[in-house]
């Protein structure tokens, strides 16, 4: 009862501030902000948008968006700004920027100056905002291409927009239709949190994908985007596994909160590997051969679940202190309640991944093994709770660089962490209800039935509340021992539970060792993480690679007299166990060359999960699909 006051006094102050800070929106429905992104030059990283926004006479201030939902930080991508230029009544207006918050730019508005009409050319790529456009794909984020008026409430401030793409380019977008003119495309007005909400990618070589139809005419789509059209031959067991995921993830959660989805898959190596969360939609990007490769789909595949589960796990619903009104100051985002925002839903995601088929459901056991290993073995768990993890995930996602992140700590670890965390409290409902109960029901009593988007916040008093509806049981100390309290070993119970003990061999696992050809994953037997040049990415703290004197940014050239390879190494790891004679190497560091000696004699060891004799097997029931099945759709 104390947390829940706790909470809801906490959530009343964020609404009086937000009440008192917020203007009149003078961008309405009847009268909104409108922008034209023309993309026509996004084959060369360029594109211009053009914007007329409402104003008022005066001192006036536009904001750059700065904090971008589902990045989870003041992440709004500045140096895409080029050539900015404001007028009205085609007369230049000058503008200068805040010079504290570099997100703000004023401007004065003469007299009898209702709106102000503002372009720029946005470079769409660079290493501070990331690869968003290659010569056949462009990820179009529209908090990109916006300016909008100071604190107002997104949510009550209206922006209609359209977009002019390349000849013969096509696009995915969950905002609603109103006409498409050959290469443009006009869309209805809607708020500008919903704008921001709904990514809209383009491009030469695409392929859509009806995923699930209902009764009521809602419906989910696979929205494919590739840098070669041979990206797009997707096998027929690949895209049944993918039309799946929706019923799979009804049956989990009970219910929709969206009216139509579109996952948006880019295709392209050059974009690189993310996942950003969006209500109705998802703004998903992989490699070339991400959908014709079963090494990319068994490792990787949660991509596309994970975000999906979002749109009620994060969407829908909220941390109450992490929904804003608006993406600027004085409203950033808090974000301590990641744990469950992110670590459930990567529980979640990996989930629904194996229960469609997406993934071989029998390989959770090594999945989980590698992903138990890695958070056991990682010495910084000994000095940093997971919840200074969350509330500082904005500096972890983005200022987080550098050497021994192991001993850090990074933001993957509120993701994985929260997957053993909330695994270990299913086994808790099953054990507790002799089976009769699992997670499945919290999610439903969390983000069960039906309705369009819309936010409905929590507290970590709520996630309490429903998990002991479910079962009774100390949740509040649970979650006190494992987020907000050192813990020096992740959550295990969950895997005796199950009926599982981790061991270790020299048997590889395709989890731990990754997925680029060469690289040595030592970290578990002489504790290191090498590249497949002898690059030292990270060495474990209190490992015989540590005491032996490696570091990150050194290169081993030779390992017993041989050049280094993978092959070389594991040849002496293992030449070596159960002997005496050291591991020799010769290392390189800058321009100097040393020999180090790592005495380490007990062989190559890769996790692994063993069933223990007698015990019911809860992963394989975990895991089994839950959804009744459907025709798939065409």
């Amino acid at each position: 009862m104390k947390n829940l006051l706790l909470g809801a006094a906490a959530l009343l102050a964020v609404t009086l501030i937000g009440a008192d800070a917020l203007d009149t929106p003078l961008a309405t429905q009847s009268n909104p902000m409108t922008v034209v992104l023309d993309a026509t030059k996004a084959p060369i990283g360029l594109a211009t948008t053009r914007m007329t926004i409402p104003v008022k006479p005066g001192a006036f201030t536009l904001d750059f968006p700065e904090w971008i939902p589902g990045e989870h930080g003041p992440t709004g991508p500045l140096n895409v700004i080029s050539e900015l230029r404001m007028s009205a009544n085609g007369k230049p207006i000058a503008w200068h920027r805040d010079q504290v918050d570099m997100y703000a730019f004023h401007i004065d508005v003469p007299q009898g100056v209702s709106t102000v009409d503002v372009s720029y050319t946005a470079l769409l790529n660079g290493p501070e905002s990331g690869t968003m456009a290659t010569r056949n794909i462009m990820v179009g984020n529209w908090n990109r291409f916006v300016f909008y008026q100071r604190d107002i409430d997104n949510e009550h401030y209206y922006v209609k927009a359209s977009m002019i793409m390349p000849h013969g380019w096509d696009y995915a977008s969950a905002l609603p239709l109103v006409k498409r003119t050959g290469d443009r495309v006009d869309f209805g007005t809607v708020t500008l949190e919903t704008l921001v909400d709904s990514p809209t990618d383009i491009g030469r070589y695409v392929k859509h994908i009806t995923t699930w139809t209902g009764k009521d005419g809602a419906a989910t789509y696979l929205d494919l985007f590739a840098d070669s059209p041979d990206d797009l031959k997707i096998s027929d067991k690949v895209i049944d596994a993918y039309k799946r995921l929706t019923p799979e993830a009804m049956a989990l959660y009970g219910g929709r909160h969206w009216n139509v989805y579109h996952a948006e898959l880019t295709l392209s190596d050059a974009i690189g590997f993310q996942g950003i969360e969006h209500h109705q939609s998802s703004d998903d990007r992989a490699s070339d051969d991400f959908m014709t490769d079963p090494l990319s789909q068994k490792l990787g595949g949660d991509l596309v679940p994970h975000e999906f589960s979002h749109s009620w796990n994060g969407k829908y619903r909220r941390p109450f202190d992490l929904q804003q009104p608006n993406f600027n100051e004085p409203f950033p985002e808090h974000t301590e309640l990641l744990w469950q925002y992110e670590g459930m839903n990567q529980y979640m995601g990996d989930l629904l991944s194996f229960r469609t088929g997406i993934r071989d459901p029998k390989e959770y056991p090594e999945y989980l093994a590698a992903l138990y290993a890695n958070l056991a073995y990682e010495p910084g768990r000994d000095t940093t709770p997971i919840i200074d993890v969350t509330t500082g995930a904005p500096y972890y996602y983005v200022g987080a660089r550098g050497d021994y992140p192991s001993l850090r700590r990074t933001a993957g670890d509120f993701y994985t962490e929260g997957e053993l965390m909330w695994l270990d409290a299913d086994t808790i409902i099953r054990e507790k209800t002799d089976g009769k109960k699992s997670l499945d029901d919290y999610t439903k009593l969390f983000a069960g039935g039906v309705s369009g988007p819309k936010v409905v916040t929590y507290t970590r008093a709520d996630i309490e509340h429903y998990l002991n509806e479910v079962v009774p049981y100390d949740w509040h100390g649970f979650f006190q021992k494992y987020v907000y309290s050192i813990a020096p070993q992740p959550p295990t119970g969950e895997l005796a539970r199950a009926g599982y003990k981790l061991v270790f061999n020299d048997k590889p696992n395709v989890f731990a060792n990754g997925r680029r050809k060469g690289v040595v994953n030592a970290w578990f037997d002489v504790g290191t993480r090498l590249s497949p040049k002898g690059g030292v990415y990270d060495v474990r703290q209190g490992s015989a690679a540590w005491k032996a004197g490696l570091a990150p940014g050194m290169t081993i050239v030779a390992v017993d007299s041989r050049a280094f390879s993978s092959k070389a190494w594991d040849d002496a790891v293992t030449a070596a166990k159960g002997g005496t004679a050291p591991i020799a190497l010769i290392v390189k560091e800058g321009g100097y060359f040393s020999r180090l000696s790592i005495d380490y004699h007990d062989g190559i060891k890769f996790p692994h999960l063993e069933r223990i004799p007698g015990t019911t097997d809860m992963l394989s029931e975990i895991m089994a699909p839950h959804a009744t099945p459907t025709p798939a759709a065409k």
